[in-house]
């Protein structure tokens, strides 16, 4: 077995120099250290590399067979060291990463530019899913991290804040709730709603809240996807509880926002990680980029 690659060094250098003098030169070591490298993995491999006189030296048919092999572990080694290199230096790298919908139309495209600018090699891949999607990802490893509402109770998951959202009514100009500056809870239930699905966070915040209340709701209808609740707004059929960040996913300029009060709803949106999971290099420098464009 070959222990140190310094050996397969020495051996490939007096194989193309024909001198231990010349090869020693090359590799900046005394001849005497070279000479013994060679020695030693003549030893492990238990084979002489070298046929040796006063006035040459070639290689013995074993070594002649062993150069381009040995050549190829060099190589591959190498290959595997710079491209490690590039992968901590940001040069290359994969991240896979699971966003809510409003963050992957949002916050996190401009990220990616942001990162593509500065580290062109970098590439992002994204899943737009819902809370509970994201972290089940998450937890099985499909991605390298998620961007998603806060689950305080999971314990399967790390959570570090990044923005707050807060939820707001969308409605036609015409609508009675748009002559108000804010919105109770007590206004909105007194109107039909357009409420996401209940795996959702926004559900999710808007029901405990209403439920503290001890307030029902008529829900007109249900969707998936922030978009869909949009144009049902925009097309009359009842005020949509969306965060004000939905904007990021449609745009509705027809639709007017009034923020919901007494009590104030927000959403507060974070990374959403495994504990003891490090992120690569690329994956970390994402992060930093996204904290940033949150900080402002």
């Amino acid at each position: 077995m070959i222990r140190e690659l310094r050996h397969i060094h020495a051996f490939l250098a007096v194989a193309r120099r024909g001198s231990f003098t010349r090869a020693a030169a090359e590799l900046r070591v005394s001849q005497p250290a070279l000479t013994v490298q060679v020695r030693q993995l003549e030893a492990q491999l238990g084979v002489s590399l070298f046929d040796r006189n006063k006035r040459r030296v070639a290689l013995t048919q074993a070594g002649r067979d062993l150069v381009a092999p040995l050549e190829r572990v060099i190589f591959d080694f190498e290959s595997v060291i710079a491209n490690t290199r590039d992968f901590v230096e940001h040069r290359r790298g994969i991240v896979t990463v699971g966003a809510l919908p409003s963050i992957a139309a949002g916050l996190l495209p401009r990220a990616m530019k942001q990162l593509a600018d500065d580290h062109p090699g970098i590439v992002v891949r994204v899943t737009d899913a819902l809370a509970g999607r994201i972290a089940a990802l998450v937890k099985t490893g499909e991605i390298d991290f998620g961007i998603s509402s806060q689950m305080p109770t999971d314990r399967e998951l790390t959570y570090h804040h990044l923005v707050t959202d807060r939820l707001c009514a969308f409605a036609v100009p015409d609508h009675p709730l748009v002559r108000k500056k804010t919105a109770t809870l007590r206004d909105l239930v007194a109107y039909p709603l357009i409420l996401l699905v209940k795996e959702s966070s926004v559900r999710d915040i808007f029901e405990r809240a209403l439920e503290k209340e001890g307030l029902k709701i008529s829900v007109a209808h249900e969707s998936i996807y922030m978009s869909t609740a949009l144009g049902m707004a925009q097309a009359g059929l009842g005020v949509a509880v969306l965060p004000e960040s939905a904007l990021q996913v449609a745009s509705h300029p027809a639709l007017r926002i009034v923020p919901v009060s007494s009590p104030a709803l927000t959403r507060k949106i974070g990374i959403i990680g495994k504990p003891g999971r490090s992120l690569s290099p690329a994956a970390a420098k994402l992060v930093d980029v996204l904290r940033q464009l949150a900080r402002h």
